[in-house]
């Protein structure tokens, strides 16, 4: 599958949406049509990751139930491809399902019900955040390295696998390392919601950061949020 930064210059955003629910499917696409998104739509997961290896989308829309490949795998397989956007639809609000499509490579999580002026925002978010990571510069906080042009990061000289939120959650706080960050600050820099946003969303990547580069070097400030150390 080949992704790109999204081509608002050149026509709308294309956003491959995996839904089983025929209704769900058919007016979620003529909404977010009426948003200005160009919405390719199929009915189950194995559907999804055919056109999603084949064609090139903006982002990805994905129910978490489906028939055949479910969400969470879908997620997974996609995510092994590229770095596209992904945001996961589902009727369970539990933060174990939460935590599940997070960890499974998922940038969002949106549950059902929902209005669709708050998907079509969140997408956008997704979208605006997947076309900043042109950055070209390096950034050097002790023995981790960050080259957010080339979406890659060594820890001790060695690679570290990121996803796209978890590169941005670093760049953010390496931005501002030693200095603690508010899970709000981080919802509006890393996810970019200007509104109040989940949380869990931030304590979740945090967590993976955390597994990824060695939890010594994310620190919590109890009931503010988090801030990476020099050393």
């Amino acid at each position: 599958m080949t992704s790109s930064a999204p081509s608002a210059a050149t026509g709308p955003a294309r956003i491959l949406f995996v839904e089983d629910d025929p209704d769900i499917r058919e007016t979620t696409t003529l909404a977010l049509s009426a948003f200005g998104f160009d919405v390719h739509a199929v009915p189950d997961g194995d559907a999804g990751l055919a056109r999603g290896s084949t064609e090139r989308f903006d982002a990805a829309l994905l129910d978490v139930m489906l028939p055949g490949i479910d969400g969470l795998s879908l997620t997974r397989l996609l995510r092994e491809r590229s770095a596209l956007p992904i945001v996961l639809l589902s009727a369970r609000a539990d933060a174990v399902d939460i935590v599940g499509g997070l960890e499974a490579g998922a940038d969002d999580y949106v549950t059902k019900p929902f209005e669709t002026p708050v998907l079509a925002a969140r997408l956008r978010s997704a979208l605006r955040r997947a076309a900043r990571h042109g950055e070209p510069a390096a950034l050097t906080i002790g023995d981790v390295v960050i080259a957010p042009g080339a979406m890659s990061v060594t820890v001790e000289g060695e690679p570290v696998s990121l996803t796209g939120t978890e590169l941005r959650l670093l760049l953010e706080l390496a931005r501002s390392v030693g200095i603690t960050l508010s899970r709000d600050t981080l919802l509006e820099r890393v996810w970019d919601y200007a509104w109040s946003g989940d949380t869990r969303l931030v304590d979740t990547h945090v967590a993976r950061l955390r597994a990824k580069i060695g939890a010594a070097r994310i620190t919590t400030q109890r009931g503010i949020g988090y801030r990476l150390e020099r050393a």
